[in-house]
């Protein structure tokens, strides 16, 4: 047996024609693997015997049947297997959990085997993949460098076709990073999104479960499998239902790049050729290509491991680190320690200063349909990192540090190789439960590109994401009482209806204030000359219940297609030309929320 092609679809196609069985395919797999240990990838191998109940539980079943019927998958030792030891790569932590994770008994109860629990830098601190008591983690491509951190042996196994997946954890980047570094996607989702029950927190209020796959059509199935609401996760979130359609390339999109003289590469002119070249190929893709000033992100950036969000981490791992601290590696305990000594008044000095910049970055956000970075600006050998390991990790964080504090969602998606044939990555970023659509983005570079899968010679192969019927969502463009915080969003709430983007219609409308009320109301009415760009939001409603929001909308207004100032044109609220003569003109103030704010 041979197998290194390890997409869920390839292995189910094996079932199917009868190449071989889970328990063939698990025997060769626990081989491969051992002969692999040099890489530091497991902390925890498990045995056939240990194995043996989750093959059982696919007795008498199918592919049809279970849909991640005999998918090998690997997970992060900072997230319980039952009865497997977890370690958070410290031994003096170690414990045996009764029970699974929530997010692992997702992926068992639809067919999932185990095959390990995986290296990380300890206690989920760091970017490097070097952290740990159990060795550093080699990158599958070169052993000199680093593998990236901390989910460092998930992004490896996936990478060398050991498992067709596997779990991490991204507090800072540690569901990126590594990915970049071995040539595999990392989605870390919306906070929330996926239960966090049964993880060892990190920033408990900032934590996130990545997914490490080789293809977005199995992230795709994944995360569709995972997205499910825990109720006993206090920070567990509903999937909208409007996070499941995807940006399709049929016209133009637009993404955003830091200014230029923001962009650091730390002297890795091959990255910096790299992320040039990746912006090229979205640009031919169709993609619109628009520089903003990155300050504030990084601004938020500085404030994980400067500010009090270290005091989450210090909690995590009381009462070990004040009871025997020397049982942590001396870079974990200096960077955790200091997170006892933070005040209230830290806490809340640091969380005025995230909100002032998470207003300038939505605001950045919702002109584009997505940010790109690269996901990290170089790349590292392990002794370069042991030589200067402070340092040299803070700028793996760089283009990832911000991304949870301001409750973001992202993926880092495969994009090329340097001249010394190290792999590079960018990723890709937007507001919170944007997911779907950010897979979207990513399957349509991943199948530009089709660079191999990971770290072997696989071709990518040809991959669909499920398509959305087009009445199952539709934007509608707002103006007036609907938008944010005003009287009348909660119609749209209620709906299930979720902000897409604030932005301006073209410069070919006026406002006028129209008669009656309450609620008090504008209209938008396109005109030839003298018009103005006016303040509109785009809300997307799943289409089953805009029949009765279309029912509350008073005459003269009613439905018609809006020009955005990106040229885009969307559905939204047109007001009759006649009404004209009985309002007041308002195009002034560009604004229906500016008008009323000086009444």
């Amino acid at each position: 047996m041979n197998i290194t092609n390890m997409t869920i679809a390839q292995l189910h196609a094996h079932y199917r024609a009868g190449d071989f069985t889970p328990t063939e395919l698990v025997t060769y797999l626990l081989g491969k693997a051992n002969a692999l240990e040099d890489y530091h990838s497991w902390i925890y191998l498990l045995s056939l015997e240990e194995i043996q109940p989750y093959i059982d539980a696919l007795k008498g079943k199918s592919p049809d049947d279970l849909p991640l019927y005999g998918i090998p998958f690997a997970i992060k030792d900072n997230i319980d297997l039952a009865g497997i030891p977890t370690t958070a790569a410290c031994e003096a932590f170690t414990y045996i959990p009764n029970e699974s994770a929530y997010v692992v008994e997702l992926l068992t109860e639809a067919g999932a085997i185990p095959i390990g629990k995986t290296n990380l830098d300890q206690f989920a601190t760091g970017l490097v993949g070097t952290r740990s008591p159990y060795g550093a983690t080699k990158n599958a491509f070169d052993k000199n460098y680093i593998s990236g951190g901390s989910s460092s042996g998930s992004a490896v196994v996936v990478a060398q076709g050991l498992v067709s997946f596997s779990l991490g954890t991204d507090t800072a980047g540690s569901g990126r990073v590594p990915a970049a570094f071995n040539n595999i996607l990392g989605l870390k989702p919306s906070r929330g999104l996926l239960s966090n029950q049964g993880v060892v927190p990190a920033c408990r209020t900032l934590d996130c479960v990545a997914i490490f796959a080789t293809t977005v059509s199995d992230l795709n199935q994944l995360l569709s499998l995972t997205a499910v609401f825990d109720p006993e996760d206090p920070y567990s979130r509903k999937n909208p239902k409007t996070n499941q359609a995807y940006k399709t390339s049929a016209k133009p999109f637009h993404f955003a790049v830091p200014q230029a003289d923001q962009l650091m590469f730390f002297d890795n002119t091959h990255y910096q050729s790299a992320f040039m070249k990746s912006v090229a190929e979205l640009e031919n893709l169709g993609g619109i290509k628009k520089e903003i000033d990155f300050s504030e992100f990084l601004k938020a950036a500085r404030l994980l491991y400067a500010g009090p969000w270290v005091t989450e981490r210090y909690l995590a791992c009381q009462p070990l680190i004040d009871d025997d601290p020397q049982a942590l590696l001396d870079v974990t305990r200096a960077i955790i320690a200091p997170g006892k000594d933070n005040t209230a008044t830290d806490a809340f000095s640091a969380q005025y200063q995230l909100q002032a910049c998470k207003q300038k970055t939505d605001a950045l956000l919702d002109e584009v349909d997505f940010l790109l970075t690269p996901t990290a600006g170089t790349i590292y050998t392990i002794q370069q990192v042991q030589n200067d390991p402070i340092t040299l990790n803070s700028n793996l964080g760089y283009y990832t540090n911000y991304m949870n504090l301001l409750d973001y969602a992202s993926i880092a998606v495969p994009a090329g190789f340097t001249s010394e044939g190290l792999p590079f990555g960018v990723t890709m970023v937007s507001t919170a439960f944007s997911d779907n659509q950010l897979l979207g983005f990513a399957s349509l570079l991943q199948q530009s590109l089709k660079l191999p899968l990971g770290a072997t010679s696989q071709a990518l192969p040809e991959q669909t994401l499920p398509p959305v019927a087009i009445d199952d969502v539709m934007n509608i463009v707002v103006c007036g009482a609907h938008m944010s915080g005003l009287s009348l969003n909660h119609q749209l709430l209620e709906r299930d209806a979720i902000l897409v983007k604030k932005c301006k219609s073209a410069s070919m409308y006026k406002l006028f204030a129209l008669p009656g009320g309450p609620p008090e109301r504008p209209g938008m009415i396109r005109v030839e000359k003298g018009g103005v760009p006016i303040e509109v939001e785009v809300w997307q409603m799943p289409t089953k219940h805009f029949g009765s929001f279309l029912a509350g909308i008073p005459h003269p207004l009613g439905l018609g297609k809006v020009e955005l100032d990106n040229g885009d044109w969307e559905t939204g609220f047109i007001c009759e030309s006649y009404i004209v003569s009985l309002a007041t003109d308002i195009s002034i103030h560009g604004s229906w929320r500016e008008f009323i704010s000086k009444k």
